[in-house]
């Protein structure tokens, strides 16, 4: 396989992004399946914002695009990214420029209620900014389930287990037939 894919997991925080893209590079490793991770909160983690980059983008896709060059070189095509707002239109042309032109772009939208969003968080967040963190997850979600495309497959984690999740997640991407690995056996 040449071309390149990715698999975006997006959603809103305390949605479980990480844990799922994690659980789904296990299910891949045991079908071994070649692939990378990044989380790209980690992309464009600095402060303050670079000059003429407030939102942080340029950094973060110039970071993106020397990272999968890195795995590209080592002969890696399938990648797993995740990130809040990587399943919005908008995000598709930073993949491209990054990864190649047609690459092949799986969203996958987590969603969660707001009641599990908090309570995840609330577990999750034991510094000075939860408040910050549940008032953006509430307007995050809003926002991508107006502005997600039609071709993101939506999931929803409320109430279930985390395998269970990115067994459904992983077999949107189609890079596995084990049938193992799609029917949780």
């Amino acid at each position: 396989m040449d071309r390149a894919e990715v698999l975006l997991i997006g959603g809103r925080a305390g949605v479980g992004k990480t844990t799922v893209g994690w659980e789904v590079s296990a299910l891949l490793r045991a079908a071994a399946v070649p692939h990378a991770v990044i989380d790209g909160d980690f992309m464009g983690q600095v402060h303050p914002a670079p000059q003429g980059d407030p939102d942080r983008s340029e950094i973060t896709e110039s970071n993106l695009t020397a990272v999968w060059a890195n795995f590209a070189r080592r002969g890696y095509r399938r990648l797993i990214y995740t990130n809040t707002a990587s399943v919005l239109p908008e995000a598709a042309g930073m993949f491209e420029r990054a990864m190649g032109a047609g690459v092949r772009i799986v969203r996958v939208l987590l969603t969660a209620s707001d009641a599990t969003a908090r309570q995840r968080l609330v577990g999750r967040e034991l510094g000075s900014e939860l408040e910050t963190e549940l008032q953006a997850s509430m307007r995050k979600a809003r926002l991508l389930d107006e502005r997600a495309p039609e071709d993101a497959v939506r999931v929803v984690t409320d109430g279930r287990l985390v395998v269970d999740i990115a067994r459904e997640v992983a077999a949107a991407t189609g890079w596995t037939a084990n049938s193992a690995f799609h029917s949780g056996g």
